[in-house]
């Protein structure tokens, strides 16, 4: 299989470490959508990233669904519990927020690449509120347990670390780590992860 992206996209960033963490075969392909000659338009009629193709040339886009798929192609680990509903709905809630503050963030980054006059500084500032009581809201989930969700990873742990990579890379002066420690000592723990070193170099 092959997956479409680019390595600012966290969106991409996510469901790599998905890939990644349950050693999937397949090959990263770094693909502007907006570059002349991108496959994506092709792949996804949406023309956006993620888009994972299958050997059969069968495409399946958006993160949420690309990462439920390839977490039911092996077990090794289960990221989204099989047999617990309220575990399951747990992990998907988790990873909605981590989608939300992305959401949130890639918002802000857009605005704020118009020309001043014509940025929208209600839009920005209602998306950098949603991010900072999302944020709060997370760290006071997780507290100072090892993972989102129950005693191993999950997906829950792995979108919440590509939202909070964005935030690095587009919000660095938001400054995080400083109002949220439990949080920040988590990431760090993640951040030693081998997929997400990988995820981090390209």
């Amino acid at each position: 299989m092959k997956l479409l992206g680019t390595n600012t996209s966290p969106y991409v960033r996510k469901v790599r470490l998905v890939l990644l963490e349950k050693n999937i075969p397949h090959d990263y392909v770094i693909d502007p959508p907006r570059e002349p000659g991108s496959l994506v338009a092709r792949a996804n009629p949406l023309g956006r990233i993620p888009a994972l193709i299958l050997d059969d040339e069968t495409c399946v886009f958006d993160s949420p669904v690309i990462a439920e798929y390839a977490d039911s192609l092996n077990d090794t680990p289960v990221l989204i519990s099989r047999n617990d509903a309220r575990a399951r709905m747990r992990v998907k809630r988790w990873e909605a927020l981590a989608d939300g503050i992305m959401d949130s963030a890639v918002a802000v980054r857009t605005e704020s690449m118009r020309p001043a006059e014509k940025q929208e500084v209600d839009n920005i500032a209602r998306n950098n509120h949603a991010i900072t009581r999302a944020l709060a809201y997370v760290a006071d989930q997780l507290g100072a347990g090892g993972w989102c969700e129950g005693a191993s990873i999950t997906l829950a742990d792995l979108a919440l670390a590509s939202a909070l990579v964005y935030l690095d890379l587009r919000q660095a002066e938001r400054g995080w780590r400083g109002a949220h420690t439990n949080l920040a000592a988590w990431f760090s723990r993640m951040g030693g992860r081998a997929s997400v070193r990988t995820s981090l170099v390209g």
